[in-house]
């Protein structure tokens, strides 16, 4: 059995597909959600779901490494992040070698670095007048946006279509393949 945290900021869109994907798996399960925001929606849905939930703030993430002992203690193998805004750091990435993704709404390597999430990135894409986006799919390494390209799915864009459109049509992409992704590193790898 391989057990995933899910690290969420937000309302927890991904985080609610990846639960609903592997609810019934017999070889993977979600065991922890670990959120930056004690009013991140996606709590709740972990509550919902049974599964227990880990609020961090900066100085815990980035001055210890204790957050280790708490992945440990729930046996995970495997993060996703899904919409969890900070950067990952080096002890967390060295820990989870090849075991830490990451979905972003664009196609990189174009609208990706910091600051460059959510909206901010659907507004960069509409501004340069792209004829297509997307999702990629990426294992994490300690810069935002810079770690080896595991997957990418596109979608076309009209010139009527707006920011909120475009962010529309994205998530729909990441709704549609996040899960299966994970999935299939998941069952390709020892870890």
């Amino acid at each position: 059995m391989k057990h995933i945290a899910i690290f969420a900021s937000g309302t927890g869109s991904n985080a609610r597909k990846i639960v609903d994907y592997f609810r019934d798996n017999e070889h993977v399960k979600v065991n922890l959600i670990i959120s930056n925001n004690a009013n991140a929606p996606v709590l709740e849905m972990a509550k919902d779901n049974g599964i227990d939930t880990f609020i961090i703030n900066r100085d815990y993430f980035y001055d210890s490494t204790q957050i280790l002992s708490e992945l440990n203690t729930f046996a995970i193998d495997f993060i996703a992040l899904a919409g969890f805004l900070w950067l990952i750091p080096t002890y967390l990435v060295n820990a989870y070698n090849q075991a830490i993704v990451n979905i972003h709404p664009a196609l990189l390597p174009k609208y990706g670095g910091k600051g460059m999430y959510g909206m901010n990135v659907h507004k960069a894409v509409y501004e340069a007048k792209e004829k297509e986006t997307g999702i990629t799919i990426h294992f994490v390494n300690e810069k935002y946006d810079e770690g080896a390209i595991i997957f990418q799915a596109t979608c076309s864009i009209s010139s009527e279509d707006t920011p909120k459109e475009i962010a529309k049509k994205v998530l729909q992409l990441e709704h549609q393949y996040f899960s299966k992704v994970i999935d299939d590193i998941l069952m390709t790898t020892n870890k």
